[in-house]
């Protein structure tokens, strides 16, 4: 779908009267554009989240080497700002090229321009739902292989818009997978395609970024350490970044380990590697235990040997048990483990030993043994103290890499293990496992698992997937499969509720969790899955932002583009709002929507009347008491209630209305009898129900 400027309007008719075509008199058009724009833009256009300048120039950041280099291939050779309207960074993935475009924006546009980045929420790069306003540089990320691969036709619309751009006094920077660009698709009129093909030093990315964190010492440290500065050596962008928050949390570890045995109160037992230096700790903790975590998990040990470091069967789920609840007491510690090993056991093993399991117990070694062979302490109050958080998130991942056939295991161990709290480290624990490949396979394997017996959980999970950089976008495709599931929807509806609470949530953010719980009202025949929806919209109407969103939403169902459904929904969540003691979208503060026909399409069906009934005498108790408003709101209502298919509704509103009472004495649904009933008909239809 095109939408430059010219498919709406290729003549444009002046203040003046005369007739101009957009291209040919750039200078009277540009007067006017923005207002020209706003008539003229389709409104099925990316969403965004507009930044803070100052926060991006902010942040760390390394520009040397070829980076530097392509810098100054985008910039002009006479202005310090971009060459072209049109920018494209190709980049592998993981090399930055997304802070790379930030940076380059907020460095070089007018401090006056707005700097956007946009979300790729299509089913295909099109050139038509990219958004134009005045002094705005955008940018978007092109990574998905399925939808955002940039095709010629992509580009050669992207050349006319720039056209449109440069009118506007806008940029638009796309970053694009280096495996999505056909290197075939030479650079078109008004654009200009640089590459990143090195990253920077991930020493320099290290520091940058220890030292914006206020870890200066650390880093006088880390410059004296040989064998952790060769173990940064050839990380691209993004995994320097990681390293940098793995060498600071190391050295809180290391620290509170020096604190613990240094203090003369402490009486809490050292762990078996409480001994290692800085340099040896940031050194293992950087090569993610790869070679430690090899012999570990060697040959499967019998039996423990001080001579041979491989973990027995038990003592390996007693490690992951570890790994995802580092410190604890020790009955949880163990119950974990217990449950994983038991989750390993084939359901017809039987017990070739000859022993019973209390005997096999008591023959081996004891816990207190087991915990400290493993590396972690036990304390005198019966606390497992093991706080290690990068290390035990090395062995999930290292197992969940190495032992394919154990990844259901452990999802659905982890599912069983975990308390109601959402906080809890098997949250954390699940979500960097399923997250991990980049895919929607273990969303999947997870949902099924979870969906019954821990949807909370599963929503905790789904909730960091949607805002995660990587995976994001599959998440919420996941979400919208699942939205017209009734074993799934409950869970999409609590995910969505989730993002709709957080008022950090980016505008596109919240528009995909609106579009899902639409969704599921479309689809349903769930009565219950509906007042879910409902609930979800009505929590929504008490937040500032969520009231837009609802409005939004009625007036797409009022001009056919949403589901009647969830306009309807969205419409009974806004009714409870109140404005000075009357109903707000009866006040004069009433949004942009048609209310009459709203209550006129909700009362004229037998289903949706008996939902919106109870919002009306809502309204009509609350306004009661005082004469004015009640006046008023009855005199909006009656129009409404005098519609076609209205008389079943207009009588069953009455009959709730019966004990009503005004302070003049009027009883209300009397007072509505006689202004909707003919007087001819007063007799045959009477507003008291008849006795069951």
């Amino acid at each position: 779908m095109n939408s430059g400027l010219e498919e709406v309007a290729p003549d444009v008719v002046l203040a003046n009267g005369a007739s101009t075509h957009l291209h040919g008199n750039i200078d009277v058009v540009a007067g006017s554009i923005h207002k020209f724009i706003k008539q003229t833009r389709k409104r099925d256009l990316l969403e965004g989240v507009r930044l803070d300048r100052g926060d991006v120039l902010s942040q760390p950041f390394v520009r040397e080497g070829q980076w530097a280099e392509a810098w100054q291939q985008v910039l002009a050779t006479d202005v310090p700002r971009l060459r072209q309207r049109v920018t494209v960074v190709v980049a592998p993935r993981s090399f930055g090229a997304t802070t790379f475009a930030l940076r380059l924006l907020a460095e070089h546009t007018d401090g006056a321009t707005a700097l956007v980045k946009l979300d790729a929420d299509w089913p295909n790069a099109a050139q038509g739902r990219l958004p134009l306003e005045e002094e705005h540089a955008y940018q978007l990320d092109l990574k998905d292989p399925e939808t955002d691969r940039p095709s010629a036709d992509f580009l050669n619309a992207l050349s006319g818009f720039a056209d449109d751009l440069e009118i506007c006094r806008s940029y638009l920077v796309l970053t694009v997978a280096e495996e999505l660009w056909d290197d075939r698709l030479t650079t078109r009129k008004g654009m200009h395609v640089v590459y990143l093909t090195e990253p920077p030093t991930a020493q320099r990315v290290v520091e940058t970024h220890l030292n914006a964190a206020g870890h200066a010492q650390l880093v006088a440290e880390l410059r004296s350490f040989p064998k952790a500065r060769a173990s940064l050596q050839g990380l691209h962008a993004v995994a320097a970044v990681r390293a940098a928050g793995t060498i600071a949390m190391t050295w809180q570890e290391h620290k509170r380990l020096h604190d613990a045995r240094t203090s003369s109160t402490s009486s809490q037992p050292a762990p078996a590697d409480a001994d290692l230096s800085l340099e040896d700790r940031i050194t293992a903790a950087l090569s993610d235990w790869r070679e430690h975590l090899d012999r570990l998990f060697g040959e499967v040990a019998t039996t423990h040997d001080a001579a041979n470091p491989s973990l027995t069967l038990e003592d390996r789920c007693l490690l992951l048990a570890l790994s995802v609840h580092q410190s604890a007491p020790l009955p949880a510690v163990a119950n974990t483990a217990r449950a994983l090993q038991q989750a390993l056991i084939p359901k017809d093993t039987g017990n070739k030993s000859g022993f019973s399991p209390v005997q096999n117990a008591l023959a081996g070694r004891g816990l207190r043994r087991r915990i400290l062979d493993v590396g972690a302490a036990v304390g005198s109050h019966d606390t497992v103290l093991f706080d290690r958080p990068a290390y035990g998130r090395a062995i999930l991942e290292y197992v969940w890499d190495n032992y394919e056939v154990m990844r259901e295991a452990m999802l659905a161990w982890l599912v069983q293990s975990a308390s109601s709290d959402t906080a809890d480290p098997s949250v954390t624990a699940l979500s960097t496992l399923v997250l991990r490949h980049g895919t929607a396979t273990h969303l999947n394997t997870l949902g099924a698992i979870a969906r019954d017996a821990r949807p909370d959980l599963l929503s905790a999970v789904l909730d960091v997937a949607v805002h995660d950089e990587h995976v994001g976008r599959l998440a919420w495709d996941v979400l919208y499969r699942w939205a017209e599931q009734k074993d799934y929807a409950p869970t999409v509806i609590s995910t969505c509720r989730l993002v709709l609470h957080d008022d950090s949530a980016s505008a596109s953010t919240a528009k995909r969790a609106m579009v899902r719980l639409r969704r599921i009202a479309h689809t349903t025949s769930e009565s219950g899955l509906r007042r879910d929806v409902l609930k979800a919209f009505e929590e929504l109407a008490g937040q500032p932002s969520g009231t837009g969103r609802l409005v939004a939403e009625v007036r797409d169902w009022q001009e056919s583009k949403a589901s009647p459904k969830s306009g309807s929904l969205a419409f009974m969540a806004l009714m409870p709002l109140d404005d000075d003691g009357v109903p707000w979208l009866m006040s004069d503060n009433v949004p942009d929507i048609d209310v009459q026909r709203a209550l006129q399409d909700l009362l004229s069906a037998q289903e949706t009347a008996a939902e919106i009934i109870p919002y009306l005498t809502g309204w009509i108790r609350t306004c009661a008491p005082a004469p004015a408003s009640y006046g008023r709101l009855r005199d909006q209502l009656l129009p409404a209630l005098r519609g076609h298919n209205m008389f079943h509704a207009g009588m069953e509103l009455m009959r709730a209305l019966a004990d009503v009472t005004t302070p003049q004495g009027v009883n209300v649904a009397e007072d509505f009898y006689q202004h909707l009933v003919d007087p001819r008909l007063q007799p045959v239809f009477s507003i008291v129900k008849a006795p069951a």
